[in-house]
C-alpha cells in the first residue's frame, strides 16, 4: 500500500498560505462561514456551503462523531481514515445510509489535508496519535476537532497549544461536558457562591475493566497497516490479544483510566476550583490487581501495564484534587451524608455550605445529570441537560472565532496533564510494593484537603471486597513529586522529566513548541 506522505517542509510552506484563509477551506463560497449560525434548523444548505470534514479514526469514538454531526447541516464528511480498512469501509456504509452520501475511505489521512476541500479535521484516533494529527492538521490549514486525552504525554501539550496560538484556527478538545449544559449551571452556581468556599474536588472513575487476555505474541490482523498504525510509537511486537480499544491499557499507546476517562473528570475538577495550572505537586498509589482471580490463574499475567487501581493526589497548595479509578466491581461513592445520591463517572465538589455533584447517577455514566446538596444531604437543586460539543465546534468556525469553543487547546492539554502527572508518579515507582499499614504513615505527610487515609481505607475495602490480598499482592507507592507550575516540569528529578515526552519514530516526531 502506498502511503501518501507530506514533509515537514511542506505543511510549514502550505500554512503559510491557508491561514490567510482561515475558516474558508472546504467551502467554495467562503462568506457562508463567517456568520452566526442560523437557528432555522429546516434551512437547506447548498453543498458549496458546507463545511468539510475528514474523520480521523474509525472506532467506537467515531461512531460517536458521526452522530454528533448527523443533525447538523451545514457538516459534509468527505473522508474516513484510518490504518484498519475494515473499519474505514463499515464507517462509510454508515454515513452513506444515515447521510445519503459515501465520503472516500482512507488508510493514511495526510491524503485528506491535501484536499482544499477539507476544512476540518475531526480526530477519533489512537492516544497516541492524538497530538501529531492534530499539530499537522494545524499546519495544514484545517480547523481541528480532537478527542480527549488530548495528549499522550505532557511535551505533546505545549506542542498543540503553541501551534493553535500560532496558526490561530478553531479548536475544540472533546472534553464534551464543557459544552453541556447540567455541568455549566452547576459549575456557575458554585462560582457564585452557592455552597461556599471549595477548596476540594474529587474525581471518580468507576468503570469495571475485565483483563485483556494474557501477555503474547500475537500477529498483526492483516486489514491493519501496523506500521502507520504506530505512528509516533517506535514498531514493537503486537503483545495483547485484541488490537482494537485493549491499546488503553498497554502505557505505549494509551494512559489506563486516569488518563482514558480522566481527562473528563480533571477538567471538571479544574473547573469547579478554577485552577488553570500545573499542581505544586502529585503522588499517586495503586496497581493491576485482581485479574489473577478473576483468570482462577495465580501466574496469570494480564497484557495490560497500567493500573487498574489509582489514587492521584493534586496540591495545589490553597486547594487539592484526588482522582480516583477503580477497574474491578464496586459500588458508587455517595455525597457525603447520603444513601442514594452519588456517581461511579463523575465529580464531587466539598464546600463549606455544601457539595456539588457532577455525573449524578448510580448506574453508569451520564453527563445529563449534576446536583447541589447541603452539609445534611438534602437535595437542593438538580440540573438536567445534555450537549452537543460537536455543534459548539461547527458553530465556532461559521463564526470564525477560534475563542467560541467551550474546550480550546490549553483546556484540553492542562486537563490532559493532569492525568499524565499522576501516571509519571506511579510508573516512576512502579516496584515499590508497599503494606497497608507503611502506606497510611506516608500518606500521612502528604497533604491534601481529602482525608487521605480515610479513601485509603475506602480502597482498600474496595480491593478487599474483590478477593484481592494485599499481602500477596501489595500495592505501589509512586514517587512523590515536586513541580515547576511555570516552567510545567519536575523539580530535581531527571528520571519524572524524561517521561515528559517519548522516544518519537523518526518524521512522526511531535515538534517543540518552538518548532510547530
Amino acid at each position: 500500500m502506498k502511503i501518501t506522505t507530506i514533509s515537514r517542509r511542506r505543511f510549514i510552506e502550505d500554512s503559510m498560505i491557508t491561514a490567510m484563509a482561515i475558516g474558508s477551506a472546504g467551502l467554495l463560497n467562503p462568506t457562508a462561514i463567517a456568520q452566526e449560525p442560523d437557528a432555522d434548523t429546516n434551512l437547506t444548505v447548498a453543498e458549496n456551503d458546507k463545511i468539510g470534514i475528514a474523520l480521523i479514526g474509525a472506532g467506537s469514538r467515531a461512531g460517536d462523531h458521526i452522530n454528533g454531526y448527523k443533525k447538523n447541516k451545514y457538516v459534509k464528511i468527505l473522508y474516513v481514515c484510518d490504518p484498519d480498512t475494515s473499519r474505514t469501509n463499515a464507517r462509510c456504509n454508515e454515513i452513506e445510509r444515515n447521510f445519503g452520501y459515501r465520503p472516500k475511505a482512507l488508510a493514511d489521512f495526510r491524503e485528506a489535508l491535501e484536499d482544499k476541500n477539507v476544512a476540518a479535521i475531526s480526530g477519533a484516533t489512537t492516544n497516541h496519535w492524538h497530538a501529531l494529527a492534530a499539530v499537522w492538521g494545524l499546519q495544514a490549514g484545517k480547523h481541528v476537532f480532537m478527542e480527549k486525552p488530548l495528549t499522550h504525554n505532557i511535551h505533546e501539550g505545549k506542542a498543540i497549544t503553541a501551534a493553535a496560538k500560532k496558526y490561530k484556527l478553531v479548536f475544540q478538545t472533546g472534553t464534551q461536558c464543557r459544552s453541556a449544559k447540567n455541568v455549566q449551571d452547576v459549575i456557575k452556581y458554585v462560582h457564585d457562591g452557592g455552597i461556599g468556599e471549595v477548596k476540594f474536588a474529587r474525581g471518580i472513575c468507576y468503570k469495571r475493566r475485565k483483563a485483556i487476555d494474557a501477555l503474547g505474541n500475537y500477529p498483526i490482523p492483516e486489514n491493519i497497516n501496523y506500521d502507520l498504525w504506530s505512528g509516533p510509537a517506535q514498531i514493537k511486537p503486537l503483545t495483547r490479544k485484541n488490537f482494537h480499544y485493549d491499546w488503553h491499557w498497554q502505557r505505549y499507546y494509551g494512559n489506563g483510566d486516569l488518563g482514558n476517562q480522566g481527562p473528563h473528570q480533571t477538567d471538571i475538577a479544574r473547573w469547579f476550583l478554577e485552577i488553570e495550572r500545573f499542581p505544586n505537586s502529585v503522588i499517586s498509589y495503586g496497581g493491576r490487581l485482581g485479574y489473577e482471580i478473576e483468570k482462577n490463574d495465580p501466574n496469570y499475567i494480564d497484557a495490560g501495564d497500567v493500573a487498574n487501581t489509582e489514587i492521584s493526589i493534586y496540591n495545589y497548595g490553597d486547594k487539592s484534587i484526588v482522582f480516583e479509578t477503580r477497574g474491578l466491581t464496586t459500588e458508587p461513592i455517595l455525597v457525603p451524608n447520603t444513601t442514594n445520591a452519588g456517581t461511579l463517572v463523575g465529580v464531587i465538589a466539598y464546600g463549606t455550605k455544601g457539595y456539588a455533584l457532577q455525573g449524578f447517577s448510580l448506574k453508569g455514566q451520564t453527563y445529563n445529570q449534576s446536583a447541589i446538596f447541603d452539609l445534611e444531604g438534602n437535595l437542593v437543586q438538580k440540573f438536567n441537560s445534555g450537549e452537543n460539543h460537536y455543534n459548539n465546534f461547527i458553530d465556532a468556525i461559521r463564526k470564525n472565532d477560534p475563542a467560541a469553543v467551550t474546550a480550546d487547546a490549553r483546556c484540553g492539554a492542562l486537563s490532559a496533564a493532569i492525568s499524565h502527572l499522576g501516571n509519571i508518579s506511579y510508573y516512576l515507582n512502579e516496584q515499590n510494593k508497599i503494606s497497608v499499614d507503611e502506606l497510611k504513615k506516608e500518606l500521612k505527610n502528604i497533604k491534601s484537603h481529602d482525608d487521605n487515609e480515610t479513601t485509603l481505607e475506602r480502597t482498600v475495602e474496595h480491593l478487599k471486597k474483590n478477593q484481592v490480598d494485599l499481602e500477596k499482592t501489595p500495592l505501589t507507592l509512586g514517587t512523590f513529586l515536586k513541580i515547576d507550575v511555570d516552567k510545567e516540569e519536575f523539580i530535581n528529578n531527571p528520571k519524572a522529566n524524561e517521561l515528559l515526552s517519548r522516544d518519537y519514530r523518526k518524521e512522526y516526531e511531535v515538534p517543540k513548541p518552538e518548532n510547530v
